[in-house]
């Protein structure tokens, strides 16, 4: 991996990684709830902590609130109850910009969240422009070398790159800002099996030589297994069991856990 030069200005954060890993809570949900207006309540009393090199998987079906939270860990929404903090602070829109140094998101649709009209260096680079920084050149080629993509290929566009390229592109996106943790919604689910086990070993990559923690929403267990040392299950708005993955998949004690389990796909190798 090419690093960036030591005197390029980097965006700083005020979250302070300690020695220890795991020992520093980045993230935290603390007692959250959150109904959309006139429905019933999506998520109720969920309480959940990132910590510092412990990557957090969240698991559950399709509605059991699980976009619902990264909306509101990404700040995109604020909890209808409880409290997001980030680096032990409530998390304000005064301190948005300050959040956006540190937090990164990849999404499910390389296809879509890629804007076609633009050239891959310019959409890399949009996190610097938004946190008011000089799109550096050399930052651009820094992080898509970081995810296995030539330099060159900040001169082509999205549709010139297949889905696994393109996911790619948009990891260096998120990682060009050198961020504390990355929302990474079911980052692989779009993909072919193959593409899949690509990605989770990039992601595997960039987590340890970046100091970079990841928070995943994803219903494919082996994908969990592969990545997060932290497995929360969320069913219908609620957490019903969580803990280290290997006791949470190994041993779990919920009904819903052992339904997950004998009914979700695993990444196969």
């Amino acid at each position: 991996m090419t690093d960036s030069p030591r005197n390029d200005p980097r965006p700083s954060s005020d979250v302070a990684v300690a020695d220890s890993p795991g020992s520093v809570a980045l993230l935290e949900a603390d007692s959250v709830g959150f109904s959309y207006r006139g429905g019933t309540p999506a998520l109720t009393d969920v309480s959940l902590t990132v910590r510092a090199g412990r990557n957090v998987a969240l698991v559950g079906e399709s509605g059991a609130g699980k976009s619902t939270l990264l909306r509101l860990l990404l700040g995109l929404a604020r909890p209808t109850t409880g409290e997001i903090r980030f680096a032990g602070r409530p998390l304000t829109r005064g301190r948005l910009r300050e959040y956006r140094r540190a937090v990164q998101a990849v999404f499910q649709d390389p296809y879509s969240s890629l804007d076609p009209r633009h050239r891959i260096g310019r959409i890399v680079a949009e996190p610097l422009r938004g946190l008011g920084l000089r799109a550096d050149p050399a930052r651009v080629a820094a992080a898509l070398d970081a995810v296995g993509l030539p330099a060159d290929t900040a001169s082509r566009y999205p549709h010139e790159f297949s889905g696994g390229q393109r996911q790619r592109v948009a990891i260096a996106r998120a990682i060009v800002c050198d961020p504390k943790v990355l929302l990474a919604d079911e980052p692989v689910s779009a993909l072919d099996l193959t593409t899949r086990v690509r990605i989770v070993d990039l992601l595997a990559s960039l987590c340890a030589e970046r100091d970079l923690t990841i928070m995943l929403v994803s219903h494919d267990l082996g994908v969990v297994a592969e990545l997060c040392r932290h497995t929360a299950v969320l069913e219908s708005g609620r957490l019903v069991e969580q803990g280290d993955t290997s006791q949470v998949l190994g041993s779990p004690s919920h009904p819903y856990t052992r339904k997950l389990l004998a009914s979700v796909p695993r990444l196969a190798r």
